[in-house]
């Protein structure tokens, strides 16, 4: 397969995460596909690492997390998967499972043939140490998968699956609190299209007493969870005041919701469906101001 070419080269674009809020953020991914603004370089975060892979593989269906809920041969989640021991989220089929039953394809030669560089983050269970991968990461579609997958392992909700012999749980716990940014900022980038999963004026809450206890129990076997878990609301919001000041400096375009009728564990088909149509709609909407802002 010939190389493909991309037209947005000094500008990154960057996928929150945000578990099934990723329904939204797939409907403006998909209008980015669409109207044929392709970056060479791509990163993202838990669902914003599902995000990622379809984009550089140009695959619009792949990206459209809000058919997952109904369609495949296996649950995608609930309380069944939960009481099976398969976690609320089924990760064995969302991931694995979906691309070999051929529910939900990756094109693999795209993905390889597409020049642009993608980076995804993880968080190192044992460690607490921030890790990211890309391309050279992944030899073959079910090494990419895996890092997709752990890069999107919510704690406790999740069935983690190890890489190279070492659990990994969701990025959102490492560099950036849940906002890739600072994957991108390493890369060498300057200025950044941030597909957003939170609408404008939010701010991360610190758990509630009960919760927090709760979070040291379960994981009191793994400190650097606990550490990480209990100061992700400040992290984040540092991170979100940086993005601001990114802003401010004409340094980054921010696509936040015009609303988010989703949370992260919904799993109603109709409502997921909804909400990847107002993502698209919104992304269809943004689709000149973006194309102002990468100069495409």
């Amino acid at each position: 397969m010939e190389p493909l070419a991309n037209n947005v080269f000094d500008c990154a674009l960057v996928f929150e995460g945000g578990g099934y809020r990723g329904a939204y953020t797939a409907g403006i991914a998909n209008a980015l596909l669409e109207n044929e603004l392709l970056f060479d370089y791509v990163c993202g975060i838990s669902a914003g690492a599902s995000h990622t892979l379809p984009d550089v593989s140009r695959a619009q269906n792949s990206v459209t997390l809000s058919v997952m809920a109904r369609d495949g041969s296996e649950p995608v989640g609930g309380l069944g998967t939960l009481l099976h021991g398969k976690g609320y989220f089924n990760a064995d089929y969302l991931y694995e499972g979906c691309i070999a039953d051929g529910f939900a394809p990756f094109d693999w030669d795209t993905f390889v043939a597409n020049p642009a560089r993608i980076r995804i983050q993880a968080f190192e269970r044992d460690s607490g140490r921030t890790v990211t991968f890309g391309k050279a990461d992944m030899p073959n579609v079910w090494e990419a998968i895996k890092r997709v997958r752990a890069s999107s392992t919510i704690p406790g909700a999740m069935k983690p699956e190890p890489v190279d012999g070492v659990v990994l749980f969701d990025g959102g716990l490492g560099e950036g609190a849940g906002l890739p940014t600072p994957m991108a900022a390493h890369d060498g980038f300057e200025r950044y299209l941030l597909v957003a999963t939170r609408v404008e004026g939010y701010r991360k809450r610190q758990f509630p007493p009960a919760v927090r206890l709760a979070v040291k129990r379960v994981f009191a076997a793994y400190p650097e969870v606990v550490n990480a878990l209990l100061s992700r609301a400040e992290r984040y919001n540092q991170e979100l005041d940086h993005v601001r000041e990114l802003e401010r400096a004409g340094q980054a375009l921010v696509i936040r919701p015009d609303t988010m009728p989703v949370r992260n564990t919904t799993l109603d088909t109709t409502e997921l469906e909804q909400a990847y149509q107002l993502g698209h709609e919104q992304g269809l909407r943004e689709t000149d101001r973006i194309r102002a802002f990468v100069r495409a």
